[in-house]
Parts: structure tokens; C-alpha cells; sequence
């Protein structure tokens, strides 16, 4: 636990009125903002600051400025970073989430063509609200339980951002409190600079406290299929292909394209898609090759168009090179599928497992170097060493979809791969062993020039952000002393402070 030995010039004490009735010393609360989802880093901030509203927020950034040595302020959502990227340990925790206990449940609107929400507002809720207009965002993150904020933050990806990009690339507007306490309404057109920056920002020139979403109208159902393979030349073409239809304007290619790597490691690893009785021809198929890749497919559909859609998807698979024995769907409302992942957060909630370290890491791979990183990384790393990975994503998004005017950075190349190495550790040996291997992958890839970004990044140095960044670090530097010159936002990050 890091300890607060050298005092600190500023004390919550010494707070105006109107601002100490709201920053906590209440131990508990001190305790839950000293860790993340991660439970690897602990930081405990010197208060947590209570806001009910967007003026809190701003007189708290503006008090912090006035003071000869200002004190850092981390915003924290769901807390779902993994190394400790939004906590403080010499600063204030910015609790968003109590913006909406005092909006009694009004902070999400929907409008024909988009919707208005807090930041602090989860998207399981955003989803909710916006169905029963018969509509939906348009780009999605695969866990729902995160709030608005937090993912624009960082980019919100999954399956769907091949079609449509990650969330950021969705937002037309937001309300930002900066770094030096100004409320700024901003889009692509008007304060756009702002607006670029705080997308995919890392939290490190504003604080998001609203976002106007595009929409679009929502489908009712969902066929969702599991394709298996055992070569992943062939799996990762087939990925590739499906990916393609939308960028030839053709609309009757898969609306949700992701894919996972089923290897012959200690479980638990991804098996809750899959009915009891086909589970054990899969256990077979992993113990025989090692490794096995499964192509996730998502087609969208009304309740209308139940025949057409069969049709269309059984053009879509015909060309597909996978095992034809290895076919698995199920079909069912749009609501469950975009929930789909709470089955297995109760599951792991229930055995205690989301309460345990997880050294998850997330990359960016371009496609030209796929076949390298699957022969040195998942076969000669992963599969080779008995290090847990819990689950383990792969899946091509196009990037023309991203936007390169805002903060977040991928690969240089029109298609790249998004892998996420899902981990839970019981001790501390594997927590060590899990971090070694995350470590000794980012050496292997920087040893063979396989150019990856890590997403959800947690540097320790600013060298290491300035090579992340590469040509966009200058920008980025731009923007921190436009917005927060002080350096108070998010120092968890790591970036300036």
C-alpha cells in the first residue's frame, strides 16, 4: 500500500466550504478509490470528491489551480482500469458516479437521431433507454457495465467496430470540464480541437461529463454464431472477408465480427456459448491441435425478416474455410446478445473471481505481422508456458474507421488486430508470472519490429508514452498545455506526471 509519507502542502481541510462538504475522509471510501478492477496498484488519494453536479466539478478543478502547489485529480467511473491508471496518491478522487444519484435517473434522452447521457451513466442503461424508442447506438463495448465516460476515454471497442469504428468515432458532441475548470461544449465543428483530444484521451485534458451519441434503429434479434478452425491462415482470411462487405457497401455481410483462441491452457477459459453436450468434442479438438481459433459472427435482424436473413447468412458462411462439424448458433433478442457477457460476470462474481489481480493486456497488431505474432506469441509464449489466460480475444478492425484526429493511436496499416489477454491470478506467483509474460510479449514484438499499440495502456515512464504515441506525441504535449497546464488530470496515467 503506498503511504502518503512526505506531507503534502494541501490538506482536504483546508477546502472552501461548499467544496469540503463534499470530499470524503471517510476510510472505507478512501479504501474502495485506492484500488481498481486490477488489484495490482494501490494509491490512496487524500480525499474522494462527492460531485452532484457539473459546477462541483468545475470549482474543484478551479480551487486545485488557485494553490501554489495544486493537487492532482483522478476521475474515476466503474474503476475498470487494470494497473492503477485512475487513481491519485497525492490528490482527490473524482467519484462520477454520484452525478447520477442526484439527477434522479433523467440524464439519459433520447432524440430521433441521438441520445444525450451523463458520463457517469452505464451503457447497459444507455441501451435500455434508447431501445424503447426502437433505437440503438451504433458502436459498442463488450461489457455494458461501463460508464459513458470511461470508454470514451479510452476508444470502446468489439465486434462491431469494423463496421462503424469504436465508440469514439460515434460521439457527435460533449459537454468537457478542462484542466483549468472551463465548461466547454464541444463537436467536431466547434471547439473541435477539445473534442479530438478528450476521445481516446487517457482522461488528460478534460473530464467528459456529457455525451451525445449517434443512433440509429435497432434490430430485435440476433443470430450468433462460433465457427472453429485449427489454421489460423484460414481463420483470420475468413475474418478478414467478413469484414470486407461493408466497405463495398454491401449490407448483407455480418453486422458483428469477433474472434477468440481456445488453447490447451488451465481453465477457466471461454466456454459458456457452448451447451454442455458439445463441450467435450471441443475439449478434444483443443487437446489434439493445441490451439484453436473460433470465429464469432453476429447478424442482425427484425422479427420480419426471420427467412431472409437465414438465406443471407447462408451465403455468408458458404465460402467459409472452418471445420464443417465445429458450426454452433443460437439466436436471441438484441438486448441479450449485447448483455451476453453477464452470464459469465455472475459466474466469476459468484466464485469471488472478479475481486482477485488481473493482469489483463490489450494490443493492436497489424495485419502484416499476424502470422509472426501467432507463431512467436500465441504457440512459442502462451501455449508453452503454463501462465493462466482466462480468455484470449483476436479480431481485425478496418482503420478507416478511427479517427486520426482524435487521441487514440492504432497501427499504421488499413487493417489491424485487436488481442486481449483476459487473465485472473489466485497468488501472487501468478500474478508475477502473468506480468513477466505480458512483459516478455511487448519485448518479443519490439525484438522482431512487430509495431503494436498497446490499448489500455499502463507505462511507468514518459519515454514509454512518447514511443506509444510516436508522431502524435508533439500533439499530444499541445493539447496538455492548452487544456491542463498544471498537469492535475488523471496522474494514474502516468503521461506528465
Amino acid at each position: 500500500m503506498a503511504s502518503n509519507s512526505h506531507p503534502h502542502p494541501w490538506s482536504p481541510l483546508q477546502a472552501p466550504k461548499h467544496l469540503a462538504k463534499k470530499l470524503s475522509l471517510d476510510p472505507k471510501t478512501l479504501s474502495l478509490a485506492s484500488s481498481d478492477f486490477g488489484h495490482i496498484n494501490y494509491e490512496t488519494p487524500l480525499a474522494v470528491f462527492e460531485p452532484t453536479s457539473e459546477t462541483d466539478i468545475i470549482d474543484l478543478i478551479k480551487y486545485s489551480n488557485s494553490l501554489p502547489k495544486p493537487f492532482t485529480i483522478a476521475p474515476r467511473g466503474q474503476g475498470h482500469s487494470t494497473h492503477g491508471q485512475g487513481l491519485t496518491h497525492d490528490g482527490v478522487v473524482l467519484n462520477m458516479n454520484r452525478l447520477s444519484d442526484s439527477r434522479n435517473g433523467s440524464e439519459i434522452v433520447v432524440y430521433d437521431e441521438y441520445v444525450d447521457v451523463g458520463a457517469e451513466q452505464l451503457w447497459i442503461d444507455v441501451l435500455g433507454a434508447t431501445l424503447k424508442h426502437g433505437l440503438t447506438p451504433l458502436s459498442w463495448t463488450d461489457y455494458m457495465y461501463l460508464s459513458v465516460g470511461g470508454t470514451l476515454s479510452n476508444a470502446g471497442i468489439n465486434g462491431t467496430a469494423f463496421r462503424f469504428g469504436p465508440q469514439i468515432s460515434n460521439v457527435l458532441e460533449l459537454h468537457v470540464v478542462t484542466g483549468k475548470g472551463d465548461l466547454v461544449k464541444c463537436s467536431h465543428v466547434s471547439n473541435s480541437e477539445l473534442f479530438y483530444g478528450v476521445l481516446g484521451g487517457l482522461g488528460q485534458f478534460g473530464v467528459i461529463t456529457r455525451a451525445r451519441i449517434a443512433l440509429e434503429p435497432a434490430p430485435t434479434r440476433v443470430k450468433w454464431l462460433r465457427l472453429l478452425y485449427t489454421d489460423f491462415s484460414e481463420f483470420t482470411k475468413d475474418q478478414e472477408h467478413l469484414i470486407s462487405f461493408h466497405e463495398k457497401h454491401d449490407t448483407s455481410g455480418a453486422d458483428h465480427v469477433a474472434g477468440y483462441i481456445l488453447a490447451n491452457l488451465p481453465p477457466p477459459r471461454d466456454v459458456s456459448f457452448y451447451s454442455e453436450h458439445d463441450l467435450p468434442k471441443i475439449t478434444s479438438l483443443i487437446t489434439q491441435y493445441g490451439i484453436v481459433y473460433s470465429l464469432e459472427l453476429g447478424k442482425f435482424y427484425d422479427n420480419d425478416s426471420q427467412s431472409h436473413v437465414e438465406e443471407e447468412l447462408a451465403n455468408l458462411i458458404k465460402g467459409l474455410k472452418f471445420i464443417p462439424t465445429f458450426l454452433f448458433e443460437k439466436d436471441l433478442s438484441y438486448q441479450e446478445f449485447q448483455n451476453r457477457l453477464q452470464v459469465d460476470i455472475e459466474f466469476l462474481k459468484s466464485k469471488g473471481l472478479l475481486d482477485i489481480p488481473h493482469p489483463w493486456m490489450d494490443l493492436f497488431i497489424p495485419r502484416s505481422r499476424i502470422n509472426d505474432f501467432n507463431e512467436g506469441v500465441l504457440k512459442d509464449i502462451i501455449l508453452k508456458q503454463n501462465v493462466p489466460v482466462a480468455s484470449i480475444i483476436f479480431y481485425p478492425m478496418n482503420s478507416n474507421k478511427w479517427d486520426d484526429r482524435m487521441s487514440a493511436v492504432t497501427p499504421n496499416e488499413d487493417v489491424f488486430y485487436a488481442l486481449g489477454l483476459f487473465r485472473g491470478c489466485f497468488d501472487k506467483k501468478e500474478l508475477e508470472a502473468s506480468e513477466a509474460q505480458n512483459w516478455q510479449i511487448l519485448q518479443f514484438c519490439k525484438d522482431t519490429g512487430i509495431d503494436v499499440k498497446v490499448y489500455l495502456a499502463s507505462y511507468k515512464t514518459q519515454l514509454e508514452w512518447v514511443e506509444h504515441y510516436g508522431s502524435k506525441w508533439e500533439l499530444i504535449k499541445e493539447r496538455k498545455d492548452e487544456f491542463d497546464p498544471k498537469r492535475l488530470l488523471s496522474p494514474g496515467q502516468k503521461i506528465f506526471n
